[in-house]
Parts: structure tokens; sequence; C-alpha cells
């Protein structure tokens, strides 16, 4: 829902538009798992936003998404998430961040994640060893005041856009915290 002034309460960039290389190229939001594309997957998870911008190149999806690319392409994915930021037609109080290679991300997810990011800048979820991924939380107008300028924004590591505010840690629940970043890692996923 909006808000005064077309402020929207959580708004979701979706990261999708990497180059896959351990994938052997391959599109890594056209790759499936049980049955579904990992976009699909991420998009499910993005159900409690207000409004979803997945940066990676146009595809059809079950649930209307703005899609938009960094400039240059491939500036990683501080760059992706800031542009993502711009598509944004509102103004939103929250702002998630979802890498299309976690398939195990939820709404569930997401819920304890904006949950956990009260009091903080942010909160993020972990792997199983306790390593940030890239799912989580910020406040929007905390991410504006720590925004680098266009061109220090291209190959910058998020964990470096990120590192003046305050992020809580919230460790996965199962195996919510996997990412696919090789065919091992998808086989490794098993079913649902």
């Amino acid at each position: 829902m909006s808000g005064a002034g077309g402020r929207s309460g959580f708004a979701v960039v979706v990261l999708a538009g990497g180059r896959g290389a351990r994938l052997g190229g391959a599109d890594k939001a056209a790759v499936e798992h049980a049955g579904r594309s990992l976009l699909e997957h991420a998009i499910d998870a993005c159900s409690d936003a207000d409004e979803v911008v997945v940066v990676g190149d146009p595809v059809p999806t079950s649930r209307p998404v703005t899609f938009c690319r960094e400039s240059p392409r491939y500036g990683g994915p501080a760059a992706a998430l800031l542009t993502g930021r711009d598509a944004l037609g509102g103004r939103p109080e929250a702002l998630g961040l979802l890498a299309v290679d976690m398939p195990r991300v939820t709404p569930w997810t997401f819920r304890r994640l904006r949950a956990a990011a009260a009091g903080h800048d942010g909160a993020f979820l972990t792997d199983a060893g306790g390593r940030r991924q890239l799912a989580g939380v910020l406040t929007a107008d905390r991410l504006d005041a720590v925004r680098p300028d266009a061109d220090a924004q291209h190959a910058m590591a998020i964990h470096r856009l990120l590192a003046a505010l305050d992020i809580a840690a919230v460790a996965p629940e199962p195996d919510e915290g996997r990412d696919v970043d090789t065919w091992a890692d998808l086989r490794d996923l098993g079913g649902p």
C-alpha cells in the first residue's frame, strides 16, 4: 500500500543480471529448480512486497514486475541494487534485496528479515557458516545516505557499499541461505 507522499511499506530488488560464469555462462534467472525458473522462485519470495524490480533481461513472469539493467552491464551487485532502487515507482520505507539464485528464500524469510531490521539499518540472511548472503532488507533512506557516485558503484562489493550501516545477521532456517553458483549447487538443493 502506498502512503502519504508516494511512500510504500516494502519493495524488493531482485538481482538477476549476472554472467553466470560458474554455470558456464547460463542465464541463472532461467535455470530451473523443481520445475520452475529461479526467477519465478525469487518473485514468489516477494509476495509481500508492494513493488518488485528485477535487474536483468525482461522475460514473461507470473506477477507484474519492472525490469531494468545497470549501465554498464555486469556492474555487480551494488550497482544492480542501486539501479533497481532508482527504477522503483514509489519511495519505500524498507527495501528488500534478493539474488535470483536463492530459491529457498520465501515470504517468511523476508518477514523475519524485516522484523530483525527493526532498530537497525537493515538485516541480511546468512548461510549456515554465518557468511552474509544476498538476501536482506534495508532502510531505504539509510541506503540512500551511503550511496556513492555513479562511477564508484560499478564493480563495488555489497559489503563495501553497506560497510557504514548497522546490519543485523539472520541465521537461515533449514537451507534458505544456500545459493546456486554451480551446477553441483543446483543438484545438491534436491527437491522443493
